[in-house]
C-alpha cells in the first residue's frame, strides 16, 4: 500500500473544515444556545447568531486538517484499505486517534466560540482575554474529556458505517463510489453516529458554558448527564433540532485518503460529515436524514 497524500489529506481536509463551518455556523449556534442551560431565548435565541464566528474560522483549518491527517495515517499504518475482518476495526482506531489529535486543536476554539454563541453582546477577543485570565490556559481545555469521550464514541459509529456503506455501494456497482454518493454513506452515517450520542454532545456543551469554580465545570459527565435528566427529563438530552454534521468539525468535502499529489479532482470521494456543528434530536430523526443528505451533496 502507498503512502497516503498527507499534503493532499491536509488542504482537503482543512478548506472543507473551513467552508462548512462558515456555512453552517447560524445552525451551531442555534444548537448551542438550544442545549445552554439557560434556555434558547436566554442564550440570545435568533439574534447575533454569527457571534463566535472568528473562533470558528481560526480555527477549523488546523481542526480538520489534523484530523484527516491522523485518519489516513493511522489508516494507512493499520493496512486498512487491505481485505480482512478487521478492516472495521482498524478504521475504528484511525478515527478515534484522529478525534484525540483533533481535539487538541478544537477544544479551545470550541470554548470559545460557544461562550460567545451565548453572549451574543460580548466580542469574541473579550471573551478569549477573559477566559485567560479567569481560568488561564486549563480555562481553554475545559471539557477537552467530555469531548474527547463524545467525539470517540461518535467516530466509533460514523466512520466505520461510512467506509462499510461505500464498499457495499461498490461492490453492488462494481466500481469505487462517486464524490455524490459517498456524500450519500457519509450522511446516514453522520446522521446515525449523532443519534446514538447526543446526550454526551449536551453534556460537553453544558461543561464549557458551566461559570468557573461550579460542581458541572468540574467536568464530570455522568453528574452532569444526571443533572439534565432530573431537571428537564430526556427532551433535556436529546435537544430539539436536525442532523447536520460539520466540522471538525465540518461536511468534509474531498476524501483525504489515498490520495497522492497530482490526483485527479474526478478521482476524489466525499468524507462524511464531520462532528461539531449539529443540531441533534433522537426522536427527529425522520426528517433529518434527507437534509443531512441534501447539505452534503452541495
Amino acid at each position: 500500500m502507498d503512502r497516503p497524500g498527507f499534503v493532499a489529506a491536509l488542504v482537503a481536509g482543512g478548506v472543507a473544515g473551513v467552508s462548512v463551518d462558515l456555512i453552517l455556523f447560524p445552525l451551531d449556534t442555534i444548537k448551542t444556545r438550544l442545549q445552554s442551560p439557560q434556555g434558547f431565548s436566554k442564550a440570545g435565541g435568533f439574534h447575533g447568531i454569527y457571534a463566535g464566528v472568528p473562533s470558528a474560522a481560526i480555527g477549523s483549518f488546523p481542526n480538520a486538517a489534523a484530523f484527516f491527517i491522523t485518519y489516513e495515517y493511522v489508516k494507512w499504518f493499520l493496512h486498512a484499505d487491505s481485505s480482512s475482518y478487521l478492516t472495521p476495526m482498524k478504521h475504528m482506531l484511525a478515527a478515534s486517534a484522529g478525534e484525540v489529535v483533533a481535539c487538541l486543536i478544537r477544544v479551545p476554539s470550541e470554548v470559545v466560540k460557544q461562550r460567545a454563541q451565548v453572549s451574543a453582546s460580548t466580542r469574541t477577543f473579550q471573551i478569549f482575554s477573559n477566559i485567560l485570565y479567569e481560568e488561564g490556559i486549563q480555562g481553554l481545555y475545559r471539557g477537552y474529556k467530555s469531548t474527547v469521550l463524545r467525539e470517540i464514541p461518535f467516530s466509533l459509529v460514523q466512520f466505520p458505517l461510512w467506509e462499510s456503506l461505500k464498499a457495499l455501494w461498490s461492490w453492488r456497482q462494481d466500481h469505487v463510489v462517486d464524490s455524490w454518493q459517498s456524500a450519500v454513506c457519509g450522511a446516514f452515517a453522520g446522521g446515525f453516529a449523532a443519534a446514538v450520542t447526543t446526550p454526551l454532545d449536551v453534556a460537553k456543551t453544558r461543561i464549557t458554558l458551566a461559570k468557573a469554580g461550579s460542581s458541572t465545570a468540574d467536568g464530570n459527565v455522568l453528574s452532569v448527564l444526571h443533572g439534565v435528566w432530573r431537571s428537564q427529563g430526556l427532551a433535556g438530552d436529546h435537544i430539539p433540532g436536525i442532523f447536520l454534521q460539520e466540522q471538525s468539525s465540518g461536511l468534509p468535502l474531498q476524501r483525504v485518503g489515498r490520495q497522492l499529489p497530482g490526483l485527479r479532482a474526478s478521482q476524489l470521494a466525499v468524507p462524511p460529515p464531520h462532528p461539531d456543528a449539529e443540531l441533534d434530536h433522537l426522536c427527529d430523526c425522520s426528517f433529518c436524514v434527507p437534509l443531512a443528505v441534501l447539505i452534503s451533496a452541495i
